[in-house]
């Protein structure tokens, strides 16, 4: 099965998962997004496929979501896409996306349930 993961190497919960994938018997493409960036579409794609919204996929803390009006009640999806778009940093993570669906893995456990039984019970 083809496991892409969009890592942050400096996020323990990313590497948690990332772990966590491997020692099921994966190799997964790892897509380090701070370098590549995001487009416009394809977090769309990746929103849709995971039940997320912008809003629901904007990280909050340690990130420069605040000082960019981005936590204010009446901001809109478009404008936190934008901004995503132009500081990557703001896509919460780590999202993993394979044949068996899309998921934000936070906790880092929840990326078993995309993993065809593999899991050796690795946990976190």
């Amino acid at each position: 099965m083809d496991i892409v993961i969009y890592h942050n190497p400096d996020c323990s919960k990313s590497r948690d998962v990332l772990r966590m994938i491997r020692d099921a018997g994966y190799a997964p493409t790892i897509v380090e997004y701070l370098s590549t960036g995001w487009t416009r579409p394809q977090l769309l794609g990746l929103f849709a496929a995971a039940g997320l919204t912008p809003h629901t996929a904007l990280r909050r803390t340690r990130s420069p979501a605040e000082a960019l009006g981005l936590l204010v009640d009446d901001v809109s999806a478009d404008l936190i896409l934008e901004t995503m778009v132009a500081h990557p940093e703001l896509v919460n993570r780590p999202i993993v996306a394979c044949r068996n669906g899309v998921k934000l893995c936070r906790p880092a456990a929840a990326v078993l349930e995309l993993l065809d039984g593999k899991s050796q019970g690795t946990s976190v």
